[in-house]
């Protein structure tokens, strides 16, 4: 088919017949269907782009930031000084570099310490803040809470909303803390208390009364991935704690890593 192209050019310029070749060929593959396209790489995410990927050495200058038991968060230029309990999800940073140099206001980089103190090297995994800092919690107990499996007990008795804009003279304001909870559930009771004696504003969402509630929360678990079976859970600028614990609650509330 390009000979008979050519022959019907005769004798115009070469630069012409090239032209009109490539022309040519070109609407083949035009016709032939998206089939013959080559298909174009799929465009990074915003997390993929944000920070490049490294690999950590166990010998390397390396920063681990970790949870304590009472939600505080501590950080060793030591990887065997990291609880093992504690070593599942573990933040690193390179002390050389200035926070502008790291990137990582949003998204950190973690890896997995046990993996890293075995094999010697790993690559970290990069993940946003509050992911990381939802499931550094997660490891720990859950605080004082009530399965979701074990359904309302015999002598459970409803409580009206106290949440912002709520009654129960709660504080008003935007609110700093969002309850996921039922009517029943005890420790969901000991939190609304414990915020609204210190004049702390929060939502209350009930996730057994309001479907669209049930399904925010389980988007944002999975999202952050922990488990969303038992109540309270509270979220606390971005991050979740599973069951009411005063002690990591005033954490979140007062620190971030």
């Amino acid at each position: 088919m390009v000979d008979e192209l050519k022959r019907r050019l005769g004798r115009a310029r070469p630069a012409a017949v090239a032209t009109a070749a490539c022309l040519f060929v070109a609407g083949l593959f035009v016709s032939a269907g998206a089939g013959c396209k080559k298909a174009t790489p799929a465009a990074p995410s915003a997390r993929e782009a944000a920070l490049p990927p490294i690999e950590i050495l166990k010998d390397g200058r390396w920063l681990f930031t970790y949870v304590e038991p009472s939600g505080t968060f501590a950080t060793t230029d030591k990887p065997v000084a990291v609880p093992e309990d504690m070593r599942a999800l573990v933040r690193v940073t390179n002390p050389t570099q200035s926070a502008d140099e790291r990137q990582d206001g949003a998204d950190v980089y973690v890896v997995d310490l046990k993996e890293l103190l075995k094999s010697g090297k790993v690559a970290a995994r990069v993940m946003s803040r509050g992911a990381f800092e939802t499931g550094a919690l997660a490891q720990l107990p859950p605080g004082e809470s009530s399965s979701l499996a074990a359904g309302r007990p015999s002598d459970a008795q409803d409580e009206a909303p106290t949440g912002a804009g709520g009654q129960g003279g709660a504080p008003t304001g935007a609110p700093v803390v969002t309850i996921y909870g039922t009517s029943w559930c005890g420790a969901c009771r000991q939190a609304r208390q414990y915020l609204s004696a210190r004049k702390i504003p929060f939502a209350d969402k009930d996730i057994e009364r309001d479907p669209a509630a049930a399904r925010e929360l389980a988007g944002k678990a999975a999202k952050l991935g922990v488990p969303a079976d038992r109540v309270p859970v509270l979220e606390v600028r971005g991050r979740l704690l599973v069951g009411f614990d005063k002690a990591r609650l005033e954490t979140l509330l007062g620190e971030s890593t």
